[in-house]
């Protein structure tokens, strides 16, 4: 009998260590509002302090060539979310929109297969996530804000998002997994200028390297520190949720993914479509699940693949788990280090509305495509402002002091061609060499010896397009354009031209031009 009972006990030790050994993986997902992906010290950036995030690379895996599929807060957190590129989510296209009911978020599903599932800062938005059978929509799942903190400046978020994560874990049954978002406020404008000088001990000379679309000066390096000293803060709640889960020894089995939306809120990138606006920070590790830590991942991936990841990792079949089909694919197989061809070859990307301030809340649509190194944009409508009119503001770039400056200089007649780099209207085709020619600069359009590379980009982006439904491909130009808009900006233009007084909240009063350039005059009156 004594025998038996022991044997017993030895089956169910067995079953129970085998159920312990596959159970799904925890997630923490920390995403940045508004880096780039060359602000991490794992990149070899020295003037940006990031423990966290090059502490996730080194013990995992250092994605070299990833990319959101459309450069703006919501419709980049609409992407990783629903697993779709940015044309196939209708109102979830646009900044600030109504999200569709048909689209299920990876946490919403992952919350009905077991997970408990959580959010502190900032989730998906800005916009309205609507209702379901009367209940609104858990799209990141519920928040945890209860604690608050004292944060280095006036600018930065008072939210403890390490604090909050705790207290997510504290309420989290211990038999369940968990997928929590951790959406910092930082490094999305306003800043305190000058405080990473004041307050964080960091030094003009600090910057290696000022982008060349913008006047080296030391307010532009200002702006660019006091950037760069929020990213920081944001990596310093990270270093503590790191450091609690293994205090508690979930670290092994924890996927910890840390990323950023959108490229910096500065001119010609956030809100763009260039490569310091799509390239982005990733970093991924899991030591239950990686193989061979410590790589740089070559490969082109974009915020489609997060999704199919997570689910493929939980466990949760895509077939049957009511999201919708999408070209992503699971990151899985790079984990294991089974891929043996290439993971992908290309990323496409685009927008259409944004932050406007043009008649009828115009958008600025624009389709583009990564590959071989190359980059090609195709810009819908290049009569309009690209980054909107003039006289509201240039209301998708973010006001700070490198915008305010490039503005005074040309006020001042001292531009040297930087205004227009930053807000000038734009061609109708782009092509760049991004391996040599990073911030986009020498537009290879009309260069005989790349005829061949365009034609090329061209039809494979169009292709891809076409295959996945993408309504302005298929002759439907004002098909984004009649979705209903919900931000504070709605009908901005019209309500400015008639005189109201507009408060945007992110838009510095330096940054309206009220008078504009003569010969500007003259060509927006033809």
């Amino acid at each position: 009998m004594k025998v038996k009972i022991i044997i017993g006990l030895w089956v169910w030790i067995g079953i129970a260590c085998q159920q312990k050994e596959v159970q799904p993986p925890n997630i923490l997902f920390a995403i940045a509002d508004d880096a780039s992906w060359a602000h991490m010290g794992a990149y070899g950036c020295d003037w940006v302090k990031t423990p966290g995030f090059d502490r996730v690379a080194k013990e995992g895996l250092l994605f070299m060539n990833a990319y959101t599929p459309n450069a703006k807060c919501a419709p980049s957190r609409a992407c990783i979310l629903t697993a779709r590129n940015t044309w196939q989510l209708e109102e979830a296209c646009n900044h600030s929109p109504a999200f569709p009911k048909q689209f299920a978020s990876y946490m919403e599903v992952l919350g009905k297969h077991g997970y408990n599932t959580g959010f502190t800062g900032k989730g998906w938005g800005p916009g309205d996530a609507g209702e379901i059978d009367g209940k609104p929509r858990l799209l990141t799942g519920p928040v945890f804000k209860s604690k608050t903190t004292k944060p280095p400046t006036s600018m930065m978020s008072g939210t403890d998002y390490a604090e909050n994560f705790d207290d997510f874990l504290q309420a989290t049954s211990s038999e369940k997994p968990w997928c929590f978002w951790y959406g910092g406020h930082e490094p999305h404008r306003k800043y305190e200028y000058g405080s990473s000088i004041s307050k964080g001990g960091k030094k003009l000379e600090d910057i290696d390297k000022v982008p060349d679309f913008w006047p080296d000066t030391d307010s532009v390096r200002t702006d660019m520190l006091d950037y760069a000293y929020e990213i920081e803060y944001f990596d310093q709640h990270l270093v503590k949720m790191i450091d609690r889960l293994d205090s508690l020894g979930q670290l092994d089995n924890t996927i910890i993914v840390v990323t950023a939306d959108n490229g910096m809120p500065f001119p010609r990138i956030k809100g763009q479509e260039y490569e310091y606006s799509n390239h982005l920070p990733l970093a991924i590790m899991w030591p239950n699940g990686i193989k061979k830590p410590g790589r740089k991942v070559e490969d082109l991936v974009s915020f489609i693949d997060l999704a199919p990841t997570f689910l493929e990792a939980a466990g949760v079949a895509w077939s049957t788990s009511g999201m919708s089909e999408s070209p992503g694919k699971s990151l899985i197989t790079i984990f294991s280090q089974s891929v043996n061809e290439v993971f992908r070859d290309f990323v496409v990307f685009g927008k259409e509305r944004h932050d406007v301030g043009r008649p009828q809340d115009q958008g600025y649509p624009i389709r583009g495509i990564t590959k071989d190194g190359y980059l090609f944009v195709k810009n819908y409508e290049p009569n309009r402002w690209p980054v909107g009119n003039p006289e509201t503001g240039y209301l998708n770039t973010d006001g700070g002091a490198t915008k305010t400056f490039i503005l005074n200089m040309r006020r001042n007649r001292v531009d040297s061609g930087y205004w227009q780099m930053n807000f000038g209207k734009r061609p109708v085709e782009e092509l760049y060499n991004i391996k040599k020619d990073p911030f986009c600069m020498d537009n290879l359009t009309d260069n005989g010896d790349y005829v061949h590379v365009k034609h090329a980009l061209k039809e494979h982006l169009f292709a891809t397009l076409r295959e996945e439904g993408d309504p302005r491909v298929f002759g439907q130009s004002d098909y984004f354009e009649k979705m209903p808009y919900n931000g504070a900006v709605q009908g901005m233009y019209e309500r400015f031209m008639s005189g109201e007084k507009i408060n945007t909240g992110w838009v510095n009063d330096s940054d309206y031009e009220t008078e504009m350039i003569l010969d500007e005059q003259l060509e927006r009156a033809k």
